[in-house]
């Protein structure tokens, strides 16, 4: 097939024309500008509103290779990695723009199971698909998404907003998707890791961004100051909290919230959660701080709605740092000593460093 067949093989008839009308769509695939409307973009939401624009690239053999990903994971992963990012903001996701370099070992129907995945993403999180990019590439596959999304202008929510005197939250468990990933690399017989580890696999593969934990934190009053998402650790997360808002995050390591699938994985294999924890990265789930007045009113509101609310850590002030309140030790005494605290270091996925 040719570049204009092969587009329309991946793409056709996935999204109906009154669905996308929903989203504010003029016009969508087929001419080289999309054509969005943004003041009908989403329903329900006052102006004025500020449009999010988010992007974010996966390559193969960086990110995927064969004995982690099926195709389908791929293309959701990819829409996923920018729905997270819109999610961060307290924003709606909208519309997406999807370019590839396509290789010749990824033949029509492997790209096709590709944009079945991210459909699929496309689906739950109610974007739009509009447009992108077509290349051929020598001789690894590339992906890169766009996604717009709005968020209301007086509660769009930053890194740079933390306060001394803050509660640090976080909503969800860390280290599942690291944790999936050495499962899936450490047991190369295929389908033998999603056989016996299915959650923490899953969490690798498809994780879930959250969209909806962002719109409550911002729309409801929730005395939400700063926020980011989980993709790069949680300790790279909140170094960028820590120096965006000039202050010190101080974590405890018993208030982390841990998976008992990963926790019974690390137990099989002797490995060390916390590392999942703080360095792995990709869970998606938010990690932000709170005034402290609005601690009992967010996990009220949270609890209701059935997502995962966890207190973690505190900000001070001072300069920007990231510490661990680390656990005492079973049996030893500490003599009414404080538990004792380490720097964490700065780090996390990170593409340049050698």
């Amino acid at each position: 097939m040719d570049e204009f067949a092969s587009i329309h093989h991946w793409t056709g008839a996935r999204q109906s024309a009154e669905w996308q009308q929903r989203r504010g769509v003029v016009l969508g695939i087929g001419d080289d500008t999309a054509i969005v409307d943004v003041g009908l973009a989403e329903e329900g939401v006052a102006a004025p509103k500020r449009m999010l624009l988010a992007v974010d690239t996966m390559v193969e053999t960086v990110h995927f290779n064969d004995a982690t990903m099926r195709e389908e994971d791929i293309g959701y992963k990819a829409l996923a990695a920018n729905v997270s990012d819109i999610a961060a903001m307290g924003g709606v996701p909208l519309h997406a723009l999807v370019s590839v370099s396509v290789p010749r070992a990824w033949g029509p129907e492997r790209m096709r199971r590709l944009y079945d995945g991210l459909y699929a993403c496309a689906e739950r999180y109610g974007v739009a698909v509009i447009g992108g990019d077509t290349t051929s590439s020598p001789e690894h596959l590339v992906i890169a998404v766009t996604v717009t999304g709005t968020v209301e202008a007086a509660l769009a929510l930053r890194r740079s907003s933390a306060m001394p005197g803050d509660a640090v939250f976080v909503t969800g468990a860390v280290g599942m998707a690291a944790a999936g990933l050495h499962a899936l690399l450490a047991q190369r017989v295929d389908g033998a890791a999603e056989a016996a580890h299915p959650i923490i696999v899953q969490a690798h593969r498809r994780p879930a961004p959250s969209v909806r934990a962002g719109r409550l934190l911002a729309a409801h009053g929730l005395g939400c100051h700063a926020l980011n998402d989980v993709s790069d650790g949680l300790a790279s997360e909140a170094w960028e909290i820590a120096e965006a808002s000039g202050v010190r995050v101080v974590l405890h390591e018993t208030e982390l919230p841990r998976s008992g699938s990963m926790a019974a994985y690390a137990s099989e294999t002797g490995m060390d959660p916390l590392e999942w924890m703080l360095y792995g990265g990709e869970d998606y789930a938010l990690l932000g701080t709170i005034d402290k007045t609005s601690v009992i009113a967010a996990l009220e509101l949270f609890r209701k709605e059935g997502i995962p609310f966890f207190l973690i850590g505190e900000i001070e002030a001072g300069d920007a740092a990231v510490e661990l309140v680390r656990a005492r030790a079973a049996g030893v005494s500490h003599s009414g000593k404080q538990e004792k605290r380490v720097q964490l270091a700065k780090r996390g996925y990170n593409h340049f460093k050698r």
